[in-house]
């Protein structure tokens, strides 16, 4: 197979090497990655929800005051690519994991290299509590793809319903299990995941990761905690010791629960002298459900995931890194999820991947306050496999229209471009009518857009994607 370089990468990481390869000068950080499921922007009280949302979130709100708190985290529309993006720093339209399915195998091929395989090849302890939605099959299990244990789920939370469900048939349709594993072994069922079972898995996932911690720490070595938990994904339920806390109603109960799980963690931190050496990462996977019942809200933007406004694609981000990341930060920088990658493999020593395109970029700079600036001005936005907008600088180009998770895509006669500045909502473009507030003579943008798109379609061309769907064991010339 021929082998390609992200050149760009390849510039930032030489340029910066002295200066930043922390790994190299201090004890490798531990890492924990905390991610909530179809958690809007608008949710917890620093991006101005808690209270107004009938839940006040203390805990995550003083995780924000003591790290740095992203206005312009970036995501995928769905659950799969956005868990993809950020295990292979790469866009999920190279690995064929651009879209939730049902009934068909999916997910992450073997030959795509982890940031769990990375992670343990420097000398860190893996461990994945959650929600993985990244193959259900021998192959591509969290165990097979760099994590040493896991516990949780394979698919999604919506499957918890099923055996409640009218008609349901078990001879047809087999019971969603939670499931328990270690690293190369198949996944043992440790439980049905129903009705039942679904407002205890939060719970579950705290106190496991918190004696993986324990473990980790006793026997002396760093490691890399991937804590992607199942609120507030429908059926959006609390925890019994959460249900009527609030008085706000069960949304509210599951935010307050939310909070508390972090704490809990955090807590776990401290009590076991890590804080100064632990890189803490809170965020979420996608905008937020629209299903009814159980909607959430992407605050001062608009849209649901399964869209590409910037209700789906930001999300909340919290960084904490005591003496490396400044306390009360705040940016409206763009990062991406792919960026996850290479920012955590310049703080934890290891190389990513150079046999691959990789979209991902370092931006330990950036967190760390070396550099105001991200290092990266954009992104192409895909909604499955069709590209429907690009993301540049404060611009967005739409180039289909879609204002719901339930509507069908519908391509424009010609892009619409907004201003995030002045146009937050996306409800103006150039081709506006008489409510057109000030888009016009952003046509400009077009071709600055146009050549980025061009580029990254190249990049498709150069190097192929991962065929969906793709056999198990797979490589590039199979």
């Amino acid at each position: 197979m021929k082998r390609f370089k992200s050149v760009g990468l390849i510039i930032l990481f030489n340029a910066l090497a002295m200066p930043f390869a922390w790994a190299q000068d201090n004890a490798k950080p531990n890492v924990v990655f905390m991610m909530m499921d179809n958690l809007g922007w608008g949710e917890i009280g620093v991006y101005g929800g808690g209270a107004l949302r009938g839940a006040e979130t203390p805990r995550l709100d003083a995780l924000a005051a003591e790290g740095t708190r992203l206005l312009n985290f970036n995501v995928e529309p769905q659950c799969t690519p956005t868990r993809s993006a950020l295990m292979t720093g790469r866009h999920p339209i190279r690995s064929g994991t651009t879209k939730v399915v049902w009934g068909l195998p999916y997910g992450l091929v073997g030959w795509e290299v982890t940031i769990a395989e990375l992670m343990s090849e420097a000398g860190y302890r893996t461990g994945m509590f959650g929600k993985w939605h990244l193959g259900e099959q021998e192959g591509r299990y969290p165990t097979d793809q760099g994590f040493d244990s896991w516990y949780g789920i394979a698919n999604t939370t919506d499957e918890s319903q099923y055996t409640s469900q009218f008609g349901y048939d078990p001879e047809v349709v087999k019971a969603p299990k939670i499931v328990e594993a270690k690293r190369g072994e198949t996944p043992v069922a440790v439980k049905d995941y129903n009705l039942s079972t679904r407002p205890l898995i939060d719970r579950e996932l705290t106190e496991r990761a918190i004696d993986f911690m324990e473990q980790a720490k006793d026997a002396g070595d760093p490691f890399f905690l991937y804590l992607p938990y199942t609120q507030s994904h429908l059926p959006a339920i609390p925890h019994p010791d959460f249900e009527g806390k609030t008085g706000n109603g069960r949304w509210a109960d599951m935010l307050a629960e939310v909070d508390h799980n972090a704490g809990q963690v955090l807590d776990a931190i401290d009590r076991l002298g890590l804080r100064d050496n632990t890189i803490v990462i809170w965020t979420s996977d996608n905008g937020p459900e629209e299903a009814p019942n159980h909607f959430g809200t992407a605050g001062y933007w608009r849209g649901f995931y399964f869209t590409t406004l910037e209700g789906s694609l930001r999300t909340p981000f919290l960084i904490r890194w005591p003496g490396h990341v400044p306390e009360g930060g705040v940016s409206n920088e763009i990062v991406h999820m792919v960026d996850m990658m290479p920012t955590l493999a310049n703080a934890a020593g290891f190389k990513v991947p150079d046999d691959r395109m990789i979209d991902g970029v370092d931006q330990l700079p950036f967190f760390t306050g070396q550099t105001e600036k991200s290092a990266r001005e954009g992104f192409p936005a895909y909604n499955g496999s069709r590209l429907q907008s690009y993301k540049w600088r404060n611009f967005k180009v739409h180039y289909w229209k879609q204002d719901s998770m339930f509507d069908t895509p519908v391509a424009h006669n010609f892009p619409r471009v907004h201003n995030l500045i002045r146009d937050p909502k996306e409800l103006f473009g150039i081709t506006g009518g008489a409510n057109n507030t000030g888009a016009q003579n952003l046509t400009w943008v077009f071709p600055a857009v146009t050549e980025r798109v061009l580029e990254f379609q190249q990049s498709l061309k150069d190097e192929p994607p991962v065929p969906f769907p793709a056999p198990e064991p797979y490589t590039p010339d199979s």
